[in-house]
């Protein structure tokens, strides 16, 4: 699940969100805003049975996948669009 919020200027704070089981382990999105590095964007448990991760952007198009423990990927059904390299948001 994807969450934006809209911030000042022209920026966006999008919050990536899975449950806190599915995928088991560690989990981090990575994408063309961090430079596709594992790990700098961990989803952390909330409440809720939720863990997340929440990262500003600015407008554009970005990629993403979530990399899980055991170099699981996976995409976000919610994105704007999902094709053979991934999921896409467009700010």
């Amino acid at each position: 699940m994807l969450r934006r919020t809209r911030l000042f200027g022209s920026k966006v704070k999008v919050t990536f969100e899975l449950p806190t089981d599915e995928p088991p382990g560690r989990v981090s999105v990575v994408g063309s805003f961090n430079g596709w590095c594992p790990g700098t964007h961990e989803l952390l448990p909330r409440r809720g049975g939720k863990r997340t991760v929440s990262v500003t952007l600015p407008p554009g198009e970005h990629r993403f996948r979530y990399l899980a423990e055991q170099g699981r990927w996976l995409d976000d059904e919610a994105a704007d669009r999902v094709d053979d390299q991934g999921s896409v948001i467009a700010l």
